[in-house]
């Protein structure tokens, strides 16, 4: 399995700190308002490389924070009248059904910023210790020509700096050693969530909240850092000069970034009208059709979203969707229950779907391949399986489908949901078979109400039923 670094800007053979494990960091978003598409992309992109390796065999720690102290979250705190905290909540729950819409799987762990202050804390310490690190009137600064691999990553030379795309205002520009040194720790302003610091009352600076959950979570050392490409400077720069001016170790072994998302051929951007909420595609589509459109194109392109491409990603989802729920229905209707030879033999020979398949993803996670090889399994199923397919080669073939689909976050065979009077019905059966004493039915009720998700309590009032 090869992936392409940022570090080397090269694809370089997969090879794991520690064999059959994986431990992994993508940075996670600034939750001060609903996630846009933008913010989608790494969200699917990584979590689709977690269930790769985990289609593979490994054992995945994956760790994704989120930032819930930050200058955009402080300014919404402030013009809505309420405190940070409870901003950051609410973008953290809204963030969540999102992500649960586009059927991401749940990180090993999210941790929290603020939950993680006093790490930042020692870290900073480290660093000033060590000589990285200097205070000014509250404010520590990271000596950035220190650190003597610095650029490293964004491959840009220490003295054409001037700043980077990001910058963190603080009081005391001009007490800077260097201009080029940036923020480890920064005073409290008016009305702004603060916490005790051996320089002042105060905040961590925006890059050492990864250093520090990273290190707390996989360790000093870890397998992939991923996040946007607009992190690698200065975000991804400034988290290695402090990982390994404070540990003294190689940081991550290799550096992934997706490529931007444009909007209608233009960068997303509020003042150009054209900047979408997750929330809003979710309106007009099911957001299984937005994590199909985004694996559609390799993860390190730049990718055009335009209501036309979702159109092709809604019509090109559901001829997959189409070929499984045909093949369930093969499955539930057939005549006869066992494979034949033939069938076994045409089985086998999905192998070169799956092996496709495999080669694009080992490649670089070249999605847009694999959604190829996938199609071109769709296509044999269609013309392989029909009215006198056997039960279990309908199933054998929707489980290699579905396998495939899984690694890809795609959901091609929905569970049907209990309608609410169904749901009554069985509660009334299964209260008639009791008074009728009747326990072996009442209790296939039961258990067949909690295998869809429905669980009983029985009350003073009577039955009581709520999803799980």
């Amino acid at each position: 399995m090869k992936l392409f670094n940022t570090m080397t800007r090269t694809k370089e053979e997969f090879i794991p700190l520690e064999e059959g494990k994986v431990k992994m960091y993508v940075c996670g978003p600034t939750v001060y308002n609903l996630i846009h598409i933008g913010n989608a992309r790494p969200m699917i992109v990584f979590d689709t490389v977690r269930r790769y390796f985990q289609y593979k065999g490994y054992d995945v720690n994956f760790v994704s924070n989120f930032t819930d102290v930050d200058d955009k979250i402080i300014k919404r705190a402030i013009e809505e009248g309420v405190s940070a905290d409870e901003i950051s909540k609410r973008y953290i729950e809204e963030c969540r059904k999102d992500m649960d819409g586009m059927n991401i799987l749940p990180a090993t762990k999210n941790p929290l910023a603020t939950e993680e202050i006093c790490g930042m804390v020692g870290m900073i310490q480290q660093l000033i210790d060590k000589g990285y690190a200097y205070e000014k009137n509250g404010t520590v600064y990271f000596r950035t020509r220190q650190f003597k691999e610095y650029g490293k990553l964004s491959h840009k030379n220490l003295d054409d700096l001037r700043s980077g795309n990001r910058t963190l205002l603080v009081s005391g520009e001009d007490e800077k050693e260097d201009p080029l040194d940036f923020v480890l720790w920064k005073p409290k302003k008016e009305g702004e969530p603060a916490w005790e610091s051996p320089w002042s009352d105060g905040r961590p600076g925006w890059h050492i909240e990864c250093s520090v959950m990273s290190k707390k979570y996989l360790g000093e050392q870890i397998d992939i850092h991923a996040g946007g490409e607009d992190l690698v400077f200065p975000h991804h720069e400034n988290e290695i000069a402090q990982s390994e001016a404070a540990n003294g170790k190689t940081f991550a072994k290799y550096w992934m970034h997706n490529a931007f998302l444009n909007i209608d051929n233009h960068k997303m951007s509020k003042s150009l009208g054209n900047f979408r909420t997750v929330r809003e595609i979710s309106e007009q589509y099911d957001l299984q059709v937005l994590r199909f459109f985004m694996l559609s194109a390799h993860y390190r392109s730049p990718l055009n979203f335009s209501a036309d491409l979702m159109e092709a990603s809604k019509n090109g989802l559901e001829r997959i969707v189409n070929a499984a729920e045909n093949l369930k229905y093969l499955g539930e209707n057939a005549k006869t229950s066992a494979m034949s030879e033939e069938e076994k033999a045409a089985l086998a020979r999905t192998d070169e779907y799956v092996k496709a398949f495999e080669k694009a993803m080992d490649d670089d996670f070249n999605t847009a391949d694999a959604i190829a090889s996938v199609f071109d399994l769709v296509k044999y199923c269609n013309t392989t399986a029909g009215e006198e397919s056997s039960a279990e080669f309908a199933g054998a073939l929707l489980a290699v489908l579905e396998k495939l689909c899984d690694v890809l976050g795609l959901i091609v065979v929905k569970e049907a949901q209990m309608l609410d009077g169904d749901i009554e019905a069985l509660i009334e059966e299964r209260q008639a078979a009791r008074k009728a004493k009747d326990f072996a039915r009442a209790d296939a009720i039961r258990d067949e109400l909690a295998a869809k998700g429905i669980i009983l309590e029985d009350t003073r009032e009577g039955v009581k039923w709520k999803r799980a």
